[in-house]
């Protein structure tokens, strides 16, 4: 039995807390929210971020950080927006032999670094593991099977993850890509988001399966030149991540890219849905490929419809109207 610390009582990390108490581990479960805590305590649920999901009343919660002390494995389940300050409020209390695992999607403003790089930096002596894959919150808490992967520099820590956190369940599957799978699993949230504002101004089967196609294409070309490994783009961080992301309604991604796309302003549809990675990662991917010089049309084309006003319609004529090139 491992003793676990989950930080963050969203919808992700409330539903690793279930399967991690489910495996037999010893779950505390950190929350910012004071609120959300005594709601968990008084329904037994949060319907607010994970409804129908009973949390075991043995799950610990708690609004104090340093509950992370004396913990085998701390697990980051945060925006990628507040990963940083986390971490650097949490780092004086964790132990040098805790494994991190980060499960955040995305990339930091500014930095532009990745989430392992970000909590690497706060938590210099600590092993550091990214769990990412096609993983609807929704989906793990009830126990329908689902498959992502434990990327670690060094595969035993990977290995160790996988042995502890894996169920008849959940499958991990492990890799030394951890590059590849960051980016995979950030960008293609950037990809979601314009296939909800596709699905939103009517657009068909055609166009989302071409919109997957050629964003993957430029996801893989900006992953390759920062290191990661070109196989790693056609599994489950991967495609695999870029389907789930972009064909489910549990997707909070494609839910505000409809709304885009029927008209709503892009402030106000992240409103409305809550936490939208794909709309912060536009920006940063963005920028992230102006700095190493890889072409990506379709993030710059969202980047312009999000930050810059831009028609969606005439960003997509646009993308058809390119120079014509062989694939």
């Amino acid at each position: 039995m491992a003793n676990i610390a989950i930080l963050g009582s969203g919808g992700f990390g409330l539903a690793l807390a279930v399967l991690c108490h489910n495996r037999g581990h010893k779950v505390c479960v950190w929350s910012k929210f004071q609120d959300e805590i005594d709601t968990i305590k008084r329904a037994g649920e949060l319907k607010a971020k994970l409804p129908g999901v009973v949390i075991p009343k043995d799950i610990e919660l708690s609004t104090d950080i340093s509950c992370v002390k004396g913990k085998d494995i701390a697990v980051i389940g945060i925006p990628s927006a507040f990963v940083r300050s986390v971490c650097e409020d949490a780092a004086p209390f964790v132990d040098e032999k805790t494994v991190i695992v980060s499960t955040t999607k995305g990339l930091e403003d500014k930095s532009l670094k990745r989430m392992t790089e970000v909590v690497s930096e706060c938590m210099p002596k600590n092993t550091v593991v990214a769990l990412t894959g096609p993983s609807h919150a929704e989906e793990i808490a009830r126990g329908i099977p689902t498959l992502v992967v434990a990327a670690c520099k060094d595969l035993s820590v990977a290995e160790h993850i996988q042995s502890e956190l894996s169920s008849d369940t959940f499958r991990i599957y492990t890799s030394e890509d951890v590059i590849g799978c960051e980016i995979g699993g950030a960008l293609k949230n950037i990809i979601a988001l314009a296939a909800g504002i596709c699905d939103g101004m009517g657009y068909g089967d055609n166009t989302k399966a071409a919109l997957m196609t050629r964003g993957m294409s430029e996801i893989r070309r900006l992953g390759v030149t920062l290191g990661g490994k070109s196989e790693t783009f056609s599994g489950l961080t991967g495609i695999g991540d870029l389907i789930v992301t972009c064909t489910s309604m549990h997707s909070r991604n494609r839910r505000a890219g409809i709304l885009i796309g029927q008209g709503v302003a892009p402030d106000e549809a992240i409103r409305r849905v809550g936490t939208v990675e794909g709309y912060y990662c536009a920006k940063t991917a963005y920028e992230l490929s102006k700095r190493v010089g890889v072409e990506m049309p379709i993030t710059q084309q969202l980047h312009n419809v999000l930050e810059n006003g831009k028609d969606a319609t005439e960003s997509l004529k646009e993308l058809m109207l390119r120079p014509y090139v062989s694939e």
